[in-house]
């Protein structure tokens, strides 16, 4: 039987498409107005939680959001497939935003947020999974699947920041959080009424595993988010204990999968090396990235003059300079890679993460200047952040989408969905230390900002280097695959 497509691609694509693109919307929208809604005034409706504090629980959250992909995969590969994870994992967030938009107590909105996250652990790692799956030949045609899929991703981040944003900071935060909630219904129906064209990919494991990894999982969880909200565990404490048990968990992993299962080839265990390498860099790139909900939508809120024809712009609209920059330079940049590639000029994986790196810490060298001004008392021009954005929304078109594109690619068979998940785990450790690095950004601390930008720009510019420094060795460990 011909498969059905849509501009030369399988119908399932544009599935996939439209449930990632309402599942960002809930995910951004509610993360662009997360961060002031924690520390903003108690008279302004808010839990009026100090910088460090609402910096360890958003850093908490973003990096459960991702941690638990790695479960996730797990479940999707030995128990439920990708596409029940998927299904379950959508019902979760949609409940998850429901209780956030009902207004009741901290313990009641901690329970919101870690339901978001349990479903976003299914939902995440498996659905780019099942993107990969419908291009079993590979090469450049699941390349640009990539490209559309993330398109999607960015559209319903640019909706859901532009919408959640307004009703949060304009109306009310608790109607934010419940357009939230829409938007997921959206998706789960979306998912439940076309999975027609997923058939042949995404089912369940032919043998399944018993369910003992999931219970201990859940029951870590239940454990430590009753431990939170009665107060007994210290949210600043335990993002900076995280990190350690985040990297260990990740160190174990990748060691394994490389050196102790004796079952890959070689070739498939430089494949893993070079996936290790990725993900330090992408944990760097994250770690930058995403301050734009912690110490960017600070600078915005305080620092930055967001007056136009005489109306405030809310804070959390900032964000979306992202998307829209995404919008803009996804098309070019895509039709630079094939165009390279005609030539026979395409860079190398290596270099294109490389300079992603370095192009985020520019944003940041953007903002050291920025910084520098507000030391001056005035207040920042909202061009500051715009041009910011640009810098890190190019970083992103070369880094991530082509790593996430790498990992399908050179993830062994065995291993694919919980190398997957690790990709994600990544992006968990860079959230996380996102949110540590904002409880740097209290008003106390203001002649520390310039400085404070500065060291990501460093971090970050070197990193990039190293792996354009590098790219040879790594590019003969990829055997083969471009």
């Amino acid at each position: 039987m011909k498969e059905e497509t849509v501009f030369g691609h399988p119908k399932g694509l544009f599935v996939l498409f439209f449930t990632e693109m309402w599942e960002r919307f809930s995910y951004y929208g509610m993360r662009a107005i997360l961060f002031l809604y924690l520390t903003k005034a108690a008279s302004e409706g808010a839990l009026a939680l100090p910088e460090d504090q609402g910096g360890a629980i958003m850093g908490l959250y973003m990096a459960s959001v991702y941690l638990l992909t790695l479960p996730g995969g797990w479940i999707a590969d030995n128990i439920l497939g990708q596409k029940k994870s998927i299904w379950y994992g959508a019902i979760c967030i949609m409940i998850g935003h429901i209780i956030l938009a009902i207004p009741g107590s901290v313990g009641v909105f901690f329970s919101g947020l870690a339901m978001v996250a349990i479903g976003t652990g299914l939902l995440k790692a498996n659905i780019s999974s099942i993107v990969g799956e419908l291009y079993p030949e590979g090469g450049a045609r699941r390349d640009a699947a990539f490209s559309i899929f993330y398109l999607g991703i960015n559209l319903g981040a640019f909706l859901g920041m532009f919408i959640v944003g307004y009703l949060g900071e304009k109306v009310g935060w608790h109607y934010g959080f419940g357009a939230a909630a829409f938007a997921m219904l959206f998706g789960v129906i979306n998912f439940r009424l076309n999975q027609k064209h997923l058939t042949h990919v995404g089912n369940e494991p032919a043998q399944k595993s018993k369910l003992t990894y999931v219970y201990v999982v859940v029951g870590l969880l239940v454990f430590t988010a009753m431990l939170l909200i009665t107060g007994v565990l210290d949210s600043i404490a335990l993002a900076n204990i995280m990190k350690y048990i985040i990297s260990g968990i990740t160190l174990g992993y990748f060691a394994y999968i490389g050196f102790m299962d004796k079952s890959l080839t070689v070739v498939e265990r430089k494949r893993v090396g070079v996936l290790f390498i990725l993900f330090i860099g992408i944990s760097i790139f994250w770690s930058g990235f995403e301050q734009a909900s912690t110490t960017l939508t600070i600078f915005a809120d305080r620092h930055t003059d967001r007056n136009l024809f005489g109306w405030e712009l809310p804070a959390s609209w900032m964000q979306n300079a992202n998307s829209m920059f995404i919008l803009i330079f996804s098309a070019p940049v895509g039709a630079l890679w094939i165009y390279l590639n005609r030539k026979n000029l395409n860079p190398t994986l290596p270099v294109k993460f490389g300079l992603g790196l370095i192009q985020m810490g520019l944003g940041f060298l953007v903002m050291y200047f920025a910084a520098k001004k507000v030391l001056d008392g005035n207040l920042a021009g909202m061009g500051w952040l715009i041009m910011t954005y640009m810098f890190h929304t190019l970083g992103e078109l070369f880094a991530s989408p082509v790593g996430l594109s790498a990992y399908t690619k050179l993830a062994p068979k065995k291993y694919y969905s919980q190398l997957m998940g690790l990709w994600f785990v990544g992006a968990s450790l860079g959230n996380l230390i996102a949110g540590l690095f904002a409880g740097n950004f209290n008003k106390e601390n203001v002649s520390q900002m310039p400085d404070l930008f500065y060291q990501v720009f460093i971090i970050a510019g070197i990193s990039g280097l190293l792996l354009l420094i590098f790219y040879k060795p790594i590019k003969k460990w990829m055997g083969g695959v471009i």
